[in-house]
């Protein structure tokens, strides 16, 4: 890409990103367990005999429920990493020309609830009404704490680990469709489909804080990381970067919703590479494989195995129908690129 040409909407290009980091991230500083790096999901900074584990992540794609976003997908990085969330900041941006009164009061009501449900402390932030955005914007920051021998990162994903995925691929996707597309969706498909998909960012739900402690707590996990933007597919290529690994994923194991088929193919979509919140790759011994996908089972987790951690000169393959093929990649989300043409 030419240095001058605009850049898509979504994260900053992997390519762009490593240098910038390699140039202006580097650090000294002893205490800093883990910083700055693909697929690193929060900073792990050791204080005292714990680890202050920290994460920050706006959420820009929706407006309606955007507190409730704000904490769970903040609260999905520290989750992956072994620490339990504890304190929340946000720094809230309002639209100056339709914020109210009652406006503001939900969205924290939104972010006083979600709080209290993962008990974490809501304490501090910032709020601002501006005409610097056209609709909400919440970036939260979230603290939590993690004994130094518990952190697991992208980096430790080892060539022989089991991959198991939870859940379903794109959870995050529908529920942000069913907000930002509910009259096409209940024109094509009605009020309760549409109703089905709104309720995916709790059912099947779009936090894995429970499924990481779950997996955590049956042994054997080298490395988790939760699918958001760019989907399954930046996951995976995220996890080999970290780790100088590589992958062998089956097409055929990995579990679409029936809804997430129907928008996918509605809005032309591919599911590998849509927003994918609410799902959770562990990276595990195979030894241990079993266990952890009886245990979130028995929690009413969907969890199967869809490959294996190969080494890095084998790449990130995908297993179609006998065929083997490079994992597929996006330049940028699918969402966030379907919202772009539709601009």
């Amino acid at each position: 890409m030419k240095r001058w040409a605009t850049l898509p909407l979504g994260k900053v290009p992997v390519d762009l990103l490593r240098t910038l980091l390699g140039r202006f991230a580097a650090t000294k500083d002893s205490r800093l367990l883990v910083g700055p790096g693909i697929g690193l999901d929060a900073a792990a900074i050791r204080v005292g005999g714990t680890v202050l584990v920290a994460k920050t992540d706006p959420i820009t794609f929706v407006a309606d429920e955007i507190g409730a976003y704000a904490l769970v997908i903040n609260a999905n990085d520290l989750a992956t990493m072994g620490a339990k969330p504890k304190w929340f900041l946000a720094t809230v941006l309002l639209p100056a020309p339709f914020t109210t009164r009652a406006s503001v009061t939900r969205l924290f009501k939104q972010l006083h609830a979600t709080c209290r449900s993962f008990h974490v402390t809501l304490c501090g932030g910032h709020s601002e009404i501006t005409d610097a955005v056209t609709r909400p914007v919440v970036v939260g920051c979230l603290l939590g704490e993690c004994a130094p021998n518990r952190i697991v990162t992208a980096a430790g994903a080892r060539v022989g680990d089991a991959v198991v995925l939870t859940k379903g691929l794109a959870i995050e996707a529908v529920s942000i469709l069913a907000r930002e597309c509910a009259d096409e969706i209940r024109r094509r498909h009605g009020l309760q489909f549409l109703a089905r998909c709104r309720r995916y960012i709790n059912k099947p739900g779009l936090s894995v804080v429970r499924e990481a402690r779950i997996a955590l707590a049956s042994g054997g996990v080298h490395a988790m990381h939760d699918p958001t933007e760019g989907g399954l597919s930046a996951a995976l290529y995220e996890l080999a970067e970290a780790a100088r690994v590589g992958f062998r994923i089956e097409a055929e194991k990995i579990r679409i919703f029936r809804e997430t088929v129907q928008l996918c193919r509605d809005f032309q979509l591919h599911p590998f590479g849509a927003i994918a919140s609410g799902s959770l790759i562990i990276c595990l011994d195979p030894a241990f494989e079993s266990r952890t996908i009886a245990r979130l089972r028995t929690a009413r987790i969907p969890a199967v195995r869809i490959g294996s951690v190969v080494h890095k000169r084998d790449g990130v393959m995908l297993i179609s129908k006998n065929r083997l093929r490079p994992f597929p990649r996006f330049a940028v989300d699918e969402v966030a690129r379907f919202f772009q043409a539709r601009r």
